[in-house]
């Protein structure tokens, strides 16, 4: 297979001026993680180019303007049995923003994180210059890290603007089952599991691979199969707890005893998402996190109630990072805690 060139980009000029000459900067997708963290500044909205700029299926890799939506990039991939894990919330969400905002899909437990999917990425710093990191293979990346730094950045550090992913072949086949059992002893039982979602009370299972492997993995963990994973906190105020994998079940103790909180854990990943109805119980549902060593990120709803409920622990290097791309503070001003500000 060789490399498909399926478009191309050629509007950055004026991007570039537009980040150069304008006071405060806001990178803007599809607003699907829009509220994730503290709400950004008022500000001129730059849209980045879309459109997948090359496809290599045998090298597993892809390159594409970041405002290509997860969506349109799982068409372009299917069509040579591959896929790239970002899994975001909606199909709509952008590569840029899903990469800006850093939030790891619920197959994270097979799949690893997020950043683990970008090889290469430009962006535009505060000035309008184009910088570029990583290399669009894993053999040739050197230097500094500079496309992990730009995932979870929240468009503070630049407007990403092309990035270079890792795709991976697609399972021949997903099943989500279901059990009863101790969701931490069904994980042993497991080998690869893609996700292992909790909610105190039952357990669903995603496995993905070869069918006859799907089935002996099903028997051998006691899994009945379903037609549907679980039901993802729905509320209109929700966030995403982080706590250590083996207090999970700690926190779901905790989070039960507030009452009138929906939450999913999964299981060996130690993430945790909360809906509620009010937003005071996102602030009770963020205490208890911290109870257990943890804490809560909003990502949804919630207005008044702060992003991120402290300050970064490693707000002190954030800072020093944004300094150094963006002196003047004007991309996406207000997004994260730098400034002793929770």
């Amino acid at each position: 297979m060789g490399v498909m060139v399926v478009s191309t980009v050629d509007t950055l000029g004026e991007l570039r001026e537009v980040v150069a000459n304008a006071d405060v900067v806001l990178a803007v997708g599809a607003r699907t993680h829009w509220e994730v963290g503290n709400p950004p500044d008022a500000g001129t909205e730059v849209h980045v180019p879309s459109g997948v700029i090359s496809y290599d299926p045998a090298e597993l890799t892809v390159t594409a303007g970041a405002g290509l939506t997860v969506g349109e990039l799982d068409q372009v991939l299917a069509e040579s049995g591959q896929e790239c894990p970002l899994d975001p919330g909606s199909e709509r969400a952008t590569l840029g923003g899903t990469l800006a905002a850093g939030l790891s899909g619920p197959r994270r437990l097979r799949h690893g994180p997020l950043r683990d999917r970008l090889l290469e990425v430009r962006f535009l710093a505060a000035d309008g210059r184009e910088v570029k990191g990583g290399g669009p293979t894993v053999k040739n990346v050197t230097g500094y890290d500079l496309p992990r730094l730009l995932v979870g950045s929240l468009g503070t550090i630049g407007v990403i603007t092309r990035v270079t992913l890792r795709c991976q072949p697609r399972p021949r086949a997903t099943q989500w089952a279901a059990t009863v059992d101790d969701p931490f002893v069904t994980r042993r039982r497991l080998f690869r599991p893609s996700c292992i979602a909790w909610d105190g009370r039952a357990t669903r299972v995603l496995l993905e691979g070869h069918p006859d492997d799907i089935a002996a993995e099903q028997e051998a963990a006691g899994l009945e199969p379903v037609d549907a994973g679980p039901v993802w906190p729905a509320g209109p105020h929700r966030g995403r707890a982080s706590v250590r994998p083996d207090r999970l079940h700690e926190l779901g103790i905790a989070l039960d005893g507030l009452g009138g909180v929906d939450w999913l854990a999964e299981v060996g990943v130690g993430t945790v998402h909360v809906g509620v109805e009010e937003p005071d119980l996102l602030v009770a549902a963020r205490a208890a996190a911290a109870g257990v060593g943890g804490w809560l990120l909003r990502e949804q709803g919630a207005p008044g109630v702060d992003g991120f409920g402290r300050s970064l622990p490693n707000a002190g290097i954030t800072r020093r990072v944004r300094d150094a791309f963006d002196p003047t503070g004007k991309l996406s001003p207000g997004r994260l805690p730098v400034d002793g500000a929770a």
